[in-house]
C-alpha cells in the first residue's frame, strides 16, 4: 500500500484532473465498462469529477469505452484495464493496483449485464442457468470480495449493483435470469451487512445499495427500433447519473437499500 502522506504521479495528475465537481478527488471502479451502460457511467463520474478506473473483459470495446468518456469529459482522468472478473485473483490484483496507483477507492459501480430467457417456464435451458449463474452473480461475489476492504477504508465508500425488477416478481420465462439478479441483490445486502458491523459504533461510511430498473435502453436500441417505446425501460445516460446521485446521499441512507428507478412490481 503506497504511503498516503507521499502521493505519486497517478495521484497527483488525478487530482489535478478531476477539477471541482461533486466527485472530485474520489476514484471510482466501473466493471463492466465497456457496454453502453458502463460508456454512460464512465462519461457522467468523470464529468462529475471523479477518477474513473474502468474493467472488461475486451480490450478494444473497453478501450472505445474510456476513449469517448476522455473526449466527453475534456480529458478526464479515465483509465481502463482488462480484467477477468470470473477470476477472483485477477479482481482482487485489480482492486489492490488501483488504491496502490490513485491511493484510495470509493466506489465500484457493477454494470456486468446479460440475459437469457425462454417462451415458457418448461423450455427453460439450464444451460442459460450456467451462462447467467457466471456472469450475474460470481462477477459480484468476486468484485465485492475483492473491494471491499478498499471501499471500507474511504470516507465514503460506495457498492452499487444494477439489477432488474424481475428480481422481486419473476415470470415464467425469466426463471433463470430473475433468480440469478436475486442471487446478486441477496449477496449485495450480505455485503451492506458487512459494512455496517464493521463500521462499528462510529458513524456508517461505507455502503452496498442496489439500483432497481426495469430494464436499459440507450440510443443505438432506439435507432435500431424507432417505432418501439421501451415503456418503463431507463436510459443510460438517466442511470449514470442516478449512480453519481448517490454519493449525495449519506452512507446510512443508502445501505442495505433498493433504490427504485422504475415502479416497483
Amino acid at each position: 500500500m503506497s504511503d498516503r502522506g507521499t502521493e505519486n504521479t497517478a495521484q497527483q495528475e488525478a487530482k489535478k484532473m478531476a477539477g471541482n465537481g461533486a466527485l472530485s478527488g474520489a476514484v471510482i471502479a466501473v466493471a463492466g465498462a465497456g457496454g453502453p451502460a458502463g460508456r454512460a457511467a464512465l462519461r457522467r463520474l468523470a464529468e462529475a469529477g471523479a477518477t474513473v478506473v474502468g474493467a472488461d473483459n475486451d480490450p478494444e470495446r473497453l478501450a472505445e469505452a474510456v476513449d469517448a468518456a476522455r473526449y466527453a469529459s475534456g480529458g478526464a482522468a479515465v483509465t481502463g484495464e482488462t480484467v477477468d472478473l470470473l477470476d477472483l485473483d485477477s479482481t482482487r490484483d485489480w482492486a489492490l493496483r488501483t488504491e496502490k496507483e490513485f491511493g484510495r477507492v470509493d466506489g465500484l459501480v457493477h454494470l456486468v449485464g446479460g440475459w437469457r430467457g425462454s417462451e415458457t417456464f418448461i423450455k427453460t435451458s439450464l444451460d442459460d442457468w450456467d451462462f447467467l449463474e457466471l456472469l450475474l452473480i460470481r462477477t459480484v461475489q468476486h468484485t465485492s470480495l475483492a473491494f471491499f476492504e478498499p471501499l471500507q477504508r474511504s470516507e465514503r465508500g460506495r457498492y452499487l449493483l444494477i439489477s432488474a425488477a424481475g428480481a422481486s416478481k419473476p415470470t415464467a420465462g425469466n426463471a433463470s435470469y430473475a433468480a440469478a439478479k436475486a442471487a446478486a441483490e441477496a449477496w449485495t445486502l450480505a455485503l451492506a451487512d458487512a459494512f455496517r458491523k464493521a463500521g462499528g459504533a462510529e458513524e456508517l461510511t461505507s455502503a452496498a445499495a442496489i439500483l432497481v430498473v426495469k430494464a436499459l435502453v440507450h440510443d443505438a436500441m432506439r435507432a435500431d427500433r424507432p417505432n418501439a417505446k421501451f415503456a418503463g425501460f431507463t436510459d443510460v445516460k438517466d442511470l449514470a447519473e442516478a449512480v453519481v446521485g448517490v454519493w449525495d446521499k449519506s452512507a446510512a441512507e443508502v445501505n442495505g437499500n433498493r433504490l427504485w428507478l422504475t415502479e416497483k412490481p
